[in-house]
């Protein structure tokens, strides 16, 4: 079994894994769509965390899971992706072409943001900024998760314009010029 990941998952898969490769998902874009009242942030000061969302291409991390543990590892990402059973993701197989390695495609599960759920959010680049800024949660900074997300990238290779205006935004200039 293969697992796309595009967020936390990179740098805290929390399963077993076989192996790690940098990899692109096309159809979808990695994107702070999901306001958090958990893990980056509070009800009273939520934080917003990454999803999968509709349209471009994003470059993630794909973990090879070995045979015999894919049950396993399927419902501990269902219970992390949707906390206290609240379905903010949809679980999807799709399509992620390896880097290097003449391009071989694989079908991977991933987690899409669900439209329609209240957590689903389309702020605007300030609101972004200043959530981030300033939310923290039972899993640490908001700000921690976006440059942890960028530094785990880096290791793959891989780079993501969006969040790396974002960290200069929240003064992270130096995690995002290392990119």
């Amino acid at each position: 079994m293969f697992v796309f990941a595009y967020g936390s998952l990179i740098w805290r898969p929390g399963f077993a894994h076989l192996g790690a490769r940098p990899a692109l998902l096309r159809g979808y874009h990695r994107r702070f769509c999901i306001w958090s009242r958990h893990y980056r942030g509070t009800p009273e000061r939520p934080g917003l965390v990454l999803g999968l969302d509709r349209g471009g291409a994003c470059q993630g991390v794909v973990f090879e899971v070995a045979a015999e543990a894919a049950a396993a590892v399927l419902e501990y990402l269902d219970a992390r992706e949707n906390l206290l059973g609240e379905q903010v993701y949809h679980r999807r197989q799709l399509p992620v072409r390896l880097r290097g390695e003449g391009g071989y495609v694989v079908q991977a599960v991933t987690y899409v943001a669900d439209r329609r759920h209240p957590a689903y959010a389309r702020p605007g680049a300030e609101t972004v900024a200043e959530a981030i800024a300033q939310a923290q949660g039972a899993a640490g900074s908001n700000r921690d998760y976006l440059l942890n997300t960028l530094d785990h990238l880096a290791g793959f290779g891989l780079r993501d314009a969006g969040l790396e205006r974002i960290a200069r935004a929240l003064g992270g200039e130096q995690a995002a010029e290392r990119h």
